[in-house]
């Protein structure tokens, strides 16, 4: 009795889905005429292509791949750069070899790609910026991003606009740091640049303006959209925890 109860349950929701979806009317029959057969077989042509097909499948069956064989995705690009030789597959390249740390190859690899008509290709100039500062060169990446400014004056990045505050910091400029970081805070997508600007004035002895800053940042993370609250969780979580120090 309790297995047929079950078909009969799963057989309703498989043909209200069949109806919502929109399938071949047969699949009615199929499903209610041979109870678990035309289950399973509804599932296996109907549903599971489905789910394959899915972005969260996909996701997830790319990440089970990287698991498998994490050098996959660089060893592709590589061969596509090499082969082609263009710009865009050498980023590429490029974007991978510092995904995986290997700061000196992908820095090489930018700089190729920063020919021709993409010398001053202000994506590639910024990918280049991110790895010299991730490998400890903050002046590099300074300078970098300064060229790109210059030749790119009308190109717009928060992300671009944050690692320059960093880099400015990092080489030792604090006053221009500080200015960078203050046109951010009230700028920026996210709750990092304005966290990072209160560590910075309390870096400076101005511990009451960091408190009021990251205040203010609380306040507004009260009232915004939940998704913003949960995608910023652990700067707001540092946020809390700072906005009292002095």
């Amino acid at each position: 009795m309790p297995v047929v109860i079950v078909s009969i349950i799963l057989q309703a929701l498989l043909i209200v889905h069949c109806i919502k979806t929109g399938r071949n009317q047969i699949w009615i029959w199929v499903i209610a005429l041979l109870s678990f057969a035309g289950i399973l077989a509804y599932v296996a042509v109907e549903l599971i292509p489905d789910l394959l097909r899915s972005r969260a499948a996909q996701r997830t069956a790319r990440g089970v791949s990287r698991a498998l064989d994490p050098g996959r995705s660089l060893r592709e690009a590589a061969n596509r750069a090499q082969m082609s030789g263009d710009a865009a597959s050498r980023q590429v390249w490029a974007d991978e070899l510092a995904k995986q740390g290997r700061h000196a190859e992908a820095i090489e690899v930018y700089r190729s790609a920063l020919t021709g008509l993409y010398e001053f290709d202000p994506q590639i100039m910024l990918g280049l910026a991110g790895v010299q500062f991730d490998s400890g060169d903050p002046a590099a990446a300074r300078a970098t991003l300064e060229r790109l400014i210059e030749k790119n004056p009308d190109f717009i990045s928060a992300d671009g606009h944050l690692l320059y505050a960093r880099a400015v910091e990092a080489s030792g400029d604090t006053p221009k740091a500080l200015e960078e970081f203050a046109a951010l805070a009230g700028n920026y997508p996210g709750a990092e640049a304005t966290v990072r600007y209160a560590a910075l004035l309390r870096k400076t002895g101005r511990g009451d303006e960091a408190a009021r800053v990251l205040r203010e940042l609380l306040d507004q993370a009260r009232i915004a959209p939940a998704h913003y609250r949960r995608t910023q969780r652990e700067w707001l979580a540092t946020a809390e925890r700072d906005a009292g120090s002095r």
